[in-house]
C-alpha cells in the first residue's frame, strides 16, 4: 500500500514539486489530515507549531520545511516534533522518509 502524504504547502509551485517527489516515491498525497501516514508542512504557516503538535500527539511524522534565513521557525518547528529542513533539502528528506 502506498504511503499516503498530507500536503500543507501553500505556494501552489512548491506543492507540484512536493506532488512529483511523492509520486516519484510511489506514495500519494491526500487531503485528509486524519488519515495520512507522513505530514508536510510549511514551517513559515502561522500555524504551523500547534499544527505540527497535532500531528505527533496523533503519531504522524512531520516533515517541515522553510528558507534557510527563518532559522527561527525553523527552530520551532524541530522544538515541535518536526523534522525540519530548508527550502533546498524538502525533496531529498522527503524521498529519505518515504524509502
Amino acid at each position: 500500500m502506498a504511503k499516503r502524504v498530507y500536503v500543507g504547502a501553500r505556494d501552489l509551485v512548491f506543492r507540484a514539486k512536493l506532488g512529483a517527489a511523492l509520486a516519484g516515491a510511489g506514495a500519494e498525497a491526500t487531503r485528509d489530515e486524519t488519515a495520512c501516514d507522513l505530514a508536510v508542512l510549511d514551517a513559515e504557516a502561522p500555524d504551523a507549531p500547534a499544527r505540527i503538535r497535532g500531528f505527533v500527539a496523533r503519531g504522524v511524522p512531520v516533515l517541515a520545511y522553510g528558507a534557510h534565513v527563518r532559522a527561527d521557525l525553523l527552530r520551532a518547528a524541530r522544538e515541535a516534533g518536526a523534522v525540519a529542513v530548508p527550502n533546498s533539502r524538502v525533496v531529498e528528506t522527503l524521498r529519505e522518509l518515504l524509502a
